[in-house]
């Protein structure tokens, strides 16, 4: 038996997958997020860690179990967990979508200098990664900067609550821009930066290793015997990845949740001349490339619920026959963007609207515009020689059969959707079954456990309509940035 846990913003998903790669239950807990100011985004550390229990002995008591042979966390990705010297949590955990730290981002990235960021990290600085957080805290609180003895993820923290192990993976340390993504350490000359030293950060691990088991007095407080161990698991979107197959060369997912995401799995590391993507390691011991939306499905939710005050998404999608030859454009930028514009302050935007614009043209452009938008990473992985034929795609828009079929063609290219859509958590599921020698490898695992339900396929005549639209979308980001 192995347990995939996917720490979420909103809620932790726990899967327990047996050792034929089956899935027998999922469970999920909810817990609150706080907005203590305009644009802030923070989460108790102590929530995630009894919810993830929570879930566990909901996941124990319905399949009535004794033993689980391993656990894999998966989670959100960026967000900044401090300890003191006695291991209690300083201060509410900073998240990934937090807003706060422009001022601290704008130092980064204009005064250390892009080039130099890249140089040390394969990256350049975001509102939403962990080091300008850190020195966000160590202008605004200093006190608290002051007492930090350890400094986490947050699925690392649940890690460390099961185990003790102080300890992350490379896939989830590539996002806090204080690791050497392409040679797997922390980096120097950013910690000398951020003003912390390598004593306060956790050893690296590739995201199969076993980091731990779980704790004797955990265990008895579930009604487990044995042993369970405990692999360093993986940030939400790697653990994703291994979850729907994507691994080895020049493979692809695309990720239609909250925010939007295009990950393309590599053998070897590589940059964008601007830093348009993030270059990230990956879970199966490669890197990818991850070009992140920060609004994908969510502006379908806001333009349904917040503006068309309409629940039957899907009723709603059926007068929507004709695609390709829509006037009207959405510009998906509710929340500013990051791939490929880093660009905080730019906000959505319709145009093209006539008399004549229905309701359903504005439904559709709002998928259309996600689609573009996600494009616009896909052109840049392109420009590094990557030639992409085949995708998977999971998330909740994914299970919109319209908004499946614009992506197909907007992109010009295969969609597979797979049987289990459950993204981070198989994955975690996975690496644990993997770290515990059920599996030699990854490559054995998938085979075993992700299976392909659907193959959507595009058509060459709307491929090309999309093609002409996609042309005029390109145009609208640099028309209306500046204002």
């Amino acid at each position: 038996m192995f347990i995939g846990i996917d720490l979420g913003t909103s809620a932790v998903k726990l899967l327990a997958m047996n050792d034929k790669g089956e899935i027998l239950k999922t469970t999920s807990v909810e817990y609150p997020v706080s907005f203590p100011k305009t644009g802030w985004s923070e989460q108790s550390p102590e929530d995630w860690f009894k919810g993830t229990l929570e879930g566990l002995k909901k996941l124990i008591d319905d399949l009535g179990i004794s033993h689980i042979d391993g656990v894999g966390v998966g989670g959100q990705m960026h967000g900044l967990v401090i300890l003191d010297e006695k291991d209690n949590v300083i201060r509410p955990a900073i998240l990934w979508n937090d807003g706060r730290t422009t001022k601290e981002t704008d130092y980064l990235n204009n005064v250390i200098g892009k080039k130099k960021l890249s140089e040390y990290t394969g990256n350049i600085a975001f509102a939403g990664f962990t080091a300008p957080k850190i020195l966000w805290v160590k202008e605004n609180e200093p006190e608290n900067f002051k007492a930090i003895s350890k400094l986490m993820l947050p699925k690392d923290y649940i890690v460390y609550r099961l185990t003790g192990s102080y300890v992350t993976d490379y896939s989830d340390a590539s996002g806090m821009l204080l690791l050497d993504v392409k040679n797997k350490k922390w980096s120097p000359e950013m910690l000398e930066i951020c003003g912390i030293s390598n004593l306060q950060m956790p050893n690296l691990h590739e995201s199969f290793d076993i980091v731990g088991e779980c704790r004797k007095d955990i265990l008895d407080e579930l009604g487990l015997e044995g042993t369970t161990k405990v692999v360093a698991g993986a940030g939400d979107n790697a653990a994703a990845a291994i979850g729907t197959g994507t691994v080895g060369n020049a493979r692809c997912n695309i990720s239609l949740g909250t925010s939007g995401t295009i990950f393309i799995s590599r053998d070897t590391f590589s940059v964008d001349e601007n830093n348009c993507l993030h270059s990230f390691a990956h879970a199966d011991g490669g890197f990818h490339l991850m070009g992140c939306m920060l609004s994908a499905a969510s502006c379908n939710k806001w333009w349904m619920e917040e503006i068309l005050r309409e629940k039957d998404f899907e009723g709603s999608q059926k007068a929507i026959q004709t695609l390709g030859e829509n006037d009207v454009f959405f510009l998906p930028y509710l929340m500013g963007e990051r791939s490929p514009h880093n660009d905080p302050l730019v906000r959505a935007a319709f145009f093209g609207m006539s008399m004549d614009t229905t309701r359903e043209d504005m439904i559709q452009a709002v998928f259309e515009g996600v689609a573009f938008g996600l494009r616009d990473s896909l052109e840049v992985a392109k420009s590094l020689g990557t030639d992409i034929k085949v995708s998977g795609i999971c998330g909740g828009g994914a299970k919109s059969p319209l908004w499946t079929r614009i992506i197909a063609n907007v992109f010009n290219m295969q969609l597979e959707i797979q049987k289990n859509d459950e993204g981070p958590s198989l994955g975690a599921a996975i690496l644990a079954a993997v770290g515990s020698g059920r599996f030699d490898s990854l490559d054995e695992a998938i085979r075993l456990v992700v299976k392909t339900d659907k193959v959507i396929t595009p058509d060459l005549e709307l491929a090309a309509k999309y093609e002409e639209k996609y042309g005029y979308f390109r145009k609208l980001y640099p028309a209306i940035k500046n204002l």
